[in-house]
């Protein structure tokens, strides 16, 4: 990253648990890195990051979506152009820690890990990409799977139950489809 370049995300941190993982520097590589695969524009783009608690995040997921329960990810992309000379704002994003932080868990992989995956799949969304339909799905996943590697961070849709296993196993054996029906309802 060109150490004079305006940051990308603004980060604010309301649960002081993010510190430990320095989730603004790990939002700012991860949001480069996904604008730059779905060909965005990241000169003069910036990018709204809350990093709080699973109950903040249920509060939002309620008041945005109807959903009275906390997720992993919240995006909401900006509507509209900037004006003239000013930053053009892509959307907010919001993550909840203990959430976040129990799905790493469950999902044996480091919090980094987990996190820079949701913030690569939140920019996704905020610049217009979704997985409503299986062909959509596939196509997120994969684009996110590329982001990842050039992160250095594993592929979160391979199976890590058996060598050779197919993408579309999950490590405790479920199928693909389900799982991602079951992902759907958590974003």
């Amino acid at each position: 990253m060109d150490p004079d370049a305006a940051p990308l995300v603004d980060a604010v941190i309301e649960d002081p648990r993010w510190e430990t993982l320095d989730v603004g520097a790990l939002a700012e590589r991860a949001a480069r890195a996904a604008l730059a695969a779905a060909g965005g524009d990241l000169d003069g783009s910036e990018i709204g990051l809350l990093a709080a608690d699973d109950a903040r995040v249920a509060t939002l997921n309620a008041a945005f979506r109807g959903k009275h329960a906390p997720t992993n990810v919240l995006s909401w992309p900006a509507s509209g152009p900037a004006a003239p000379g000013e930053a053009r704002f892509l959307g907010n994003l919001a993550l909840a820690w203990d959430t976040c932080m129990r799905e790493a868990a469950a999902a044996g992989i480091a919090p980094a890990d987990h996190v820079t995956h949701l913030v690569v799949h939140g920019v996704l969304h905020l610049v217009g990409r979704d997985h409503a339909g299986d062909a959509e799905a596939a196509a997120m996943e994969a684009l996110e799977a590329k982001i990842l590697a050039s992160l250095g961070v594993a592929n979160p849709y391979r199976s890590r139950s058996a060598p050779g296993a197919s993408h579309t196993d999950l490590p405790d054996g479920r199928d693909r489809q389900r799982s991602r029906r079951a992902w759907r309802t958590r974003l």
